[in-house]
């Protein structure tokens, strides 16, 4: 990971709003590019809407780079207040999708 990519990531101590539903999903999507890559579990089950919304999120950033997927997240991190980044790995922590293989606690 770039040192920016890791500063973005200590900055989020100073969270004062919560990031809108498609800023959390813009961050999921990026962050799973960024540390895992494409796709690699199943789509989830029609009741898990959650999990479907992350799943088809990170679906849409399929082939996408690691390294573009970083420089991305960072932008978006820095575009949404630049602090919020253990505020969202607690959030997306919550609805982890099954077979995820980067576990976000």
């Amino acid at each position: 990971m770039s040192a920016e990519f890791l500063k973005a990531a200590e900055d989020v101590k100073n969270l004062k709003a919560k990031p809108t539903d498609q800023e959390l999903l813009d961050i999921y999507k990026l962050f799973k590019q960024a540390t895992v890559g494409d796709v690699n579990t199943e789509r989830p089950g029609m009741l898990d809407f959650k999990g479907k919304a992350k799943w088809d999120a990170w679906l849409s950033a399929k082939g996408m780079s690691k390294e573009e997927a970083e420089k991305k997240l960072y932008r978006v991190l820095q575009e949404v207040g630049g602090n919020i980044w253990s505020k969202v790995i607690s959030y997306l922590g919550k609805f982890k999708t099954p077979g995820d293989t980067c576990a976000l606690k």
